[in-house]
């Protein structure tokens, strides 16, 4: 890959956005789906958001830190959202939330400042 300096970010962002839309599938199979309507709102945004910010990296694009930061944003609110369901005992919301959190950690660090 010629972007090594992207490579842990575009990792965690493509890992991120497999477990935001296995999250949201899942969701989608619950009981109560209607309760469940704004984490998969979350879920395809953030795993939409991740995928692009992948892409971009990947191209070394000098818009990587400024779409790095909006995909820490993305992944933080998909976290909180996915955290309160997780505590219901909903595993794929806590496997999504913990990959949230690692890509958000990631993309922060590569992310211009606020």
């Amino acid at each position: 890959m010629a972007n090594q300096q992207f490579k842990e970010c575009i990792d965690a962002c493509v890992a991120c956005a497999i477990a935001c839309s296995y999250c949201a599938t899942e969701c989608l199979k619950e009981e109560h789906v209607g309760h469940m309507a704004k984490c998969i709102q979350l879920d395809l945004e953030c795993a939409a958001i991740c995928r692009s910010a992948a892409e971009v990296m990947s191209l070394g694009s000098s818009f990587s830190a400024h779409l790095c930061r909006i995909c820490a944003d993305a992944c933080n609110a998909c976290a909180d959202e996915c955290e309160k369901h997780a505590e219901m005992g909903m595993d794929h919301c806590r496997q999504c939330a913990e990959a949230c959190r690692n890509c958000a950690s990631v993309c922060e660090g590569m992310a211009t400042p606020v």
